[in-house]
């Protein structure tokens, strides 16, 4: 990165529950969704390589919640952050989940956290709308 350049990280979640009926189909799904991302975006980035790839079949030991996380660096993101929001939201679309995630640290303006919340048990792919929520911290003050 050049002097004078500001980075931008991007990471976060999505996270859906296996404790539901259909669990290996919703991780298909899900991985489906992840793996029709291009593997090279136009700006600003969304692609298949920031994120873990869920695997299909999960053991019986582990916990009740499929982890599905991402995250990469940018130079100045928040600048398009209307637009990687909105690619975003139509990759979570298109994915069975309960809840997403998204924290955007900025040199400039702080962190900001970005949460997702279906509005029933889960969200199912194609179905009705979704609930976000904002807030932002910058130097140990919190604003929603």
């Amino acid at each position: 990165m050049l002097q004078g350049d500001q980075e931008s990280i991007v990471y976060g979640c999505i996270k859906d529950s296996n404790s539901l009926a259909g669990g290996a189909d919703r991780r298909r799904v899900n991985r489906a969704a992840i793996l029709a991302l291009p593997s090279a975006d136009e700006w600003p980035f969304l692609c298949r390589d920031m994120f873990s790839i869920p695997t299909i079949k999960v053991k019986q030991s582990q916990y009740q919640t499929d982890v599905i996380h991402f995250g990469a660096s940018y130079c100045a993101v928040e600048y398009e952050w209307n637009h990687w929001i909105q690619k975003f939201e139509e990759l979570l679309r298109s994915m069975y989940w309960v809840s997403a995630t998204v924290h955007l640290e900025t040199e400039l303006s702080g962190i900001h956290s970005f949460t997702w919340e279906a509005a029933g048990l889960y969200h199912e792919p194609g179905s009705g709308d979704m609930q976000v929520r904002c807030e932002w911290t910058q130097e140990g003050r919190v604003s929603v």
